[in-house]
């Protein structure tokens, strides 16, 4: 049986049963606890918290999920995936145990033919709570026999969040693979034999504070019962397809054959290449799916986490022998095998593919980079005699630079020497703690948002602000310091929720409005206005004036010139953001906005910097759209047919079935949108491009001034041009001529005093000669060089006194001093090498006197203390060692 067809009968099996299907949430949830959804109950804990009461009973859906604790393990074992789909049912106070185990068992043993997936129920294991007599009799009656039932601890079957909040027992259920799989005794003997495949938690109680599986308290039970069960498709999937593990299923094999072609390896051959072929698979698809949902790669966070998996992919292809890049092929695969579940892999793949090879590209960059700080590396180790690479920078080149350890391994293996790959491992280790104990500080309890609750559930908040600027309301609630309070008085900051308003909340990257509640000698500065649930507008205020009441009939404004450059503001975006797919192409697809009066910025996914000429191409057509005076139309329509006119849609973004359309110009800007705009496209005013930047790898930014804010800002450049053409005594037109010429000359003067500064300093080495020490058999210079002089001609004199002694044994160490620094050069030529002497071994002798270090060949060392009073203490040290070793 499919995948695909294995999600199905999930959910037409529930759907059947009276649930609710819903979709799949995105990867990315505004929830202060995850990174990513990593289980199906994710977006609907509102519910079980309380907070909010859902629109059904009973509901059944497929999510994707990921989680990336366990990152280094994938691959190595087969029970390990990053990205994995839990299939689930949801119980809102309706059935309870009974109804969960019912439906479970139904679906497992159901024969095929009838819609189930026809498991043998003789093959079925099931585990309980402790305690749960409840549970076990609800089994038995099915016919599962008591030795096949096992009650176990709450390490394994007491479910909760990691935080206070609803917990309650479960009991999951196991599939006996057969003898050949592991020893017999059920689930508690072998998890590898009996493999779990659902998981149904009865949500009963409440818990406390307490870290842990089983180090918490259990307060008491829950107003109501719930039910939440998960189901993993892929375990399903490999049980039912008849094959040994996840990665031989029908949405994973064919990924490591794409990768056995491109590589020339086989799978199956040996288990250091399996281990690669499986990183492969697994992180092609979960990188994909990050990346449709949109997160692209970056140095933190979820950036962080697609850049490992991506690197992790190209290193895996690198190792089996690939020599060309790869990721384009595989998130093609990956998008044929996904899309018939998940289609925005198919009508978004030109964004994954950029995103993917953008990043690939950049790790090949690395990769080479990494092999010259490898290269360096290893000369310190054999200028020092060692024949080992320690594990600190084994962890260095990995952490700081991006360089695997394995390549570090291999290349280490053909220089002939070893790695301390131990003291590595222990270093990796204490990464991964430091963060489990980070991810762990910040986990907390989810925000109480319960006292939203009563008004969350009477509907919406009306939205008047799209035909009106000032609205009649009533005050149905104010809440000070998160409590609820009957009157605010003057001087109080206080949140009020009304019954209408027409000041915007902030949502799709604009910024809310800003306005008053008025009413007598009452007055209220609004300060911000956000949502909760999506649909609650709470008017974050100051009391100014008067007091504040419950139930109050009232007047809420918007302040009329926020509003107006608000809307020119967020039309200006819509503006840049059909400009940009213009001139550089349809690749160049929103990754975030954020708009406010007289300013926009626009983040999209495009590899590489913008030139000049894109630059003003940009700014030139988003103007002309502007002196067009395009009309401007909004209407609500469903989402199919907005996407089917070719509407823009932000990728991640959750839409409902009916979604706002913004339309300017017909086809040439047509957003999904739900925030304020211009009539017509010239009340936008002009648009001044600023710049545009890199905020991550993959996406850049464009920043602008629009209206007011725009003519205000080119005014300044414009008084900066004249100043400027006044200074020069020349016309303006001519200023950026005269000023090359200026930057000619500065760089010629520059080069002249540069010139002189070498000879001035190169003056000084016949009196460094003339003033060298006989120091056995070697002439030595320790000396301190002139104050202010850097390590790059400090170089250049050493190397010149070294060259004058011609073949005589000579060493020279000179140690600078600038700005508080002390750059050090040891030379030795080939005589003195002769005699034992080698520069690197000589820092060592003079380090630890100026806090110093550095390195390099046996003829030449360089590097920098932090500490000039250590200077003749370490001239003192470098004559004694030298005098030892040429003696």
């Amino acid at each position: 049986m499919q995948t695909h067809e294995i999600r199905r009968r999930f959910l037409d099996h529930f759907v059947r049963a009276g649930h609710t299907e819903v979709p799949s949430a995105s990867l990315i949830l505004a929830d202060p606890n995850l990174l990513f959804v990593n289980a199906g109950m994710v977006q609907f804990v509102p519910y079980f918290l309380g907070q909010q009461t859902p629109p059904f009973s009973t509901a059944t859906s497929v999510q994707k999920c990921v989680r990336t604790l366990d990152i280094e393990n994938v691959g190595i074992t087969t029970r390990h995936n990053t990205f994995f789909q839990m299939a689930g049912n949801f119980s809102f106070g309706d059935y309870f145990k009974r109804g969960a185990i019912e439906l479970a068992w139904s679906l497992l043993t159901k024969p095929v033919a009838d819609g189930g997936y026809g498991f043998d129920p003789e093959k079925l294991w099931v585990t309980v709570y402790l305690d749960d007599d409840e549970a076990e009799q609800i089994w038995l009656a099915l016919g599962v026999p008591s030795e096949r039932i096992q009650r176990r601890g709450m390490a394994d079957n007491y479910w909760s969040m990691g935080i206070p909040g609803p917990c309650g027992p479960c009991s999951e259920i196991y599939f006996d693979r057969g003898p050949e799989y592991g020893r017999d005794g059920g689930p508690e003997a072998d998890e590898d034999r009996y493999l779990e495949i659902w998981n149904l938690v009865f949500m009963q109680n409440e818990r406390g504070e307490g870290r842990g599986k089983d180090n918490f308290e259990i307060l008491g039970p829950l107003p109501k019962k719930n039910i939440d069960t998960g189901m993993g498709v892929e375990r399903v999937a490999f049980l039912l397809q008849g094959v040994d593990n996840v990665y031989e299923t029908d949405l994973l094999r064919p990924i490591i054959t794409k990768a056995e072609e491109l590589t020339g390896k086989s799978y199956g051959v040996n288990h250091a290449d399996d281990v690669r072929f499986r990183v492969i698979a697994d992180h092609a698809r979960s990188a994909a799916m990050l990346i449709a949902d949109g997160v692209n790669p970056g140095n933190d966070g979820r950036g962080y986490v697609l850049r490992r998996l991506l690197r992790r992919i190209v290193r895996s292809a690198r190792l089996l022998g690939a020599e060309r890049p790869v990721m384009a092929e595989f998130v093609k695969i990956v998008s044929d095998l996904m899309a018939p579940s998940y289609p925005e892999l198919g009508t978004d793949f030109r964004r994954i593919e950029n995103v993917s090879v953008g990043e690939e590209t950049a790790f090949l960059k690395t990769l080479s980079t990494g092999t010259k700080l490898f290269d360096e590396t290893v000369d310190e180790v054999r200028t020092t005699g060692g024949k080992r690479i320690s594990g600190t920078d084994a962890f260095t080149l990995h952490d700081t630079y991006g360089f695997p350890i394995d390549l570090t391994l291999e290349m280490a293996a053909e220089a002939g020497l070893e790695v301390d790959e131990a003291g590595f491992r222990e270093l990796m280790a204490e990464q991964r703690q430091r963060a489990k104990e980070d991810a762990q500080s910040r986990k907390h309890a989810h925000a109480d948002l319960t006292i939203y609750k009563e008004f969350v559930d009477r509907g919406p908040t009306e939205f008047t602000g799209f035909d009106e600027l000032t609205s009649e309301a009533t005050v149905l609630a104010l809440i000070a310091d998160g409590v609820r309070v009957p009157v605010a008085q003057a001087g109080q900051d206080v949140e009020v929720i009304l019954d209408r308003s027409p000041l915007y909340a902030e949502a799709g990257g604009q910024i809310a409005d800003r306005g008053s509640i008025t009413a007598g000698g009452l007055k209220l500065r609004v300060n911000d206005v956000q949502k909760i649930a999506k649909q609650l507008w709470v008017h974050k205020s100051t009391v100014e004036q008067g007091q504040i009441t419950e139930g109050d009939a009232v007047l809420a404004q918007v302040d009329p010139a926020w509003r107006r450059g608000a809307t020119q503001g967020h039309s200006g975006t819509h503006m840049v953001h059909a400009a940009l797919r213009q001139v550089l192409g349809p690749n160049a697809v929103q990754a975030g906005s954020m708009n406010k009066p007289g300013y926009l910025r626009f983040d999209f996914n495009w590899q590489g910097q913008l030139s000049e000429a894109q630059k003003a191409d940009i700014e030139a057509v988003s103007n002309d759209a502007v002196g067009a005076d395009f009309p401007v139309n909004t209407f609500v329509t469903d989402l199919d047919k907005a996407k089917k006119m070719g509407a823009m849609a932000l990728f991640g973004e959750n839409y409902g079935d009916e979604v706002r359309v913004v339309e300017i110009g017909g086809p040439f800007s047509m957003e999904l949108c739900g925030g304020t705009h211009v009539g017509h496209s010239s009340q936008i005013g002009p648009i001044t491009v600023l710049g545009e930047s890199s905020v991550g790898s993959g996406v850049r930014r464009v920043e602008a001034f629009v209206g007011l804010d725009s003519y205000q800002y080119l005014a300044k450049e414009r008084a900066l041009l004249a100043g400027v053409a006044s200074a020069l005594k020349v016309p303006s037109e001519e200023v950026p001529g005269r000023v090359e010429q200026l930057v000619e000359r500065l760089k010629v003067a520059e080069k002249e005093l540069e010139r002189t500064k070498v000879a001035a300093v190169l003056a000084r080495a016949a009196k460094y000669v003339d003033d060298a020490e006989r120091v056995g058999r070697v002439l030595l210079v320790a000396a301190a060089a002139p104050e202010g002089v850097g390590a790059g001609d400090l170089r250049t004199l050493a190397t010149d006194i070294r060259g004058r002694f011609g073949s005589e044994p000579a060493v020279v160490v000179l140690l600078g001093n600038a700005d508080g620094k002390v750059p050090f050069v040891v030379t030795v030529n080939k005589s003195a090498q002769e005699l034992g002497l080698k520069a690197g071994d000589l820092v060592g002798s003079f380090g630890p006197s100026i806090a110093g270090r550095g390195g390099g060949k046996p003829e030449m060392a360089q590097g920098a203390g932090a500490d000039p009073a250590g200077i003749p203490a370490g001239l003192a040290a470098v004559r004694a060692r030298v005098a030892e070793l040429a003696a």
